[in-house]
């Protein structure tokens, strides 16, 4: 039996708060954005009732595409580097980047009815049913 601590585990218990997180505070740019836009999907006889979380996203950044049955929504988050001479960044865990989702629902959706809102940080499509269709229609987010 070894009672002698292995060579790995001494180093590791000897320098444990060296590696710990937070420990030396680092400067970053930034985080990018999720990697995919989260949704809930509701269908009703009528139509379909989309929510997407698009959290710190102004709402002139967010598009919306209707083609069909296919619906695609694109956010884009622009990060902006103010420099002041009195202070310096040490930290920056703000999201920035683009990210879109393209998703297909069972029937096409009537374009001319179709609306969007945006309210804290929660994107509401609201799809009325159609039979038929032609051509892409991109949304006004309100």
């Amino acid at each position: 039996m070894n009672i002698l601590p292995s060579r790995n585990g001494l180093f590791d218990e000897l320098f444990r708060d060296f590696t710990s997180p937070g420990f030396f505070i680092k400067p970053l740019h930034g985080d990018t954005l999720p990697s995919q836009i989260k949704l809930d999907v509701n269908e009703s006889d009528t139509g379909y009732t989309v929510l997407a979380e698009v959290p710190g996203v102004a709402k002139d950044d967010i598009h919306v595409e209707i083609d069909g049955s296919q619906v695609t929504i694109k956010a884009e988050v622009k990060q902006f580097d103010s420099q002041n001479k009195d202070e310096r960044n040490l930290r920056s865990e703000r999201f920035y980047g683009m990210v879109s989702r393209s998703f297909q629902l069972p029937a096409d959706i009537d374009r001319e009815q179709a609306s969007a809102k945006y309210e804290n940080g929660v994107l509401t499509l609201t799809l009325p049913k159609r039979r038929g269709s032609a051509g892409g229609k991109r949304l006004q987010v309100d």
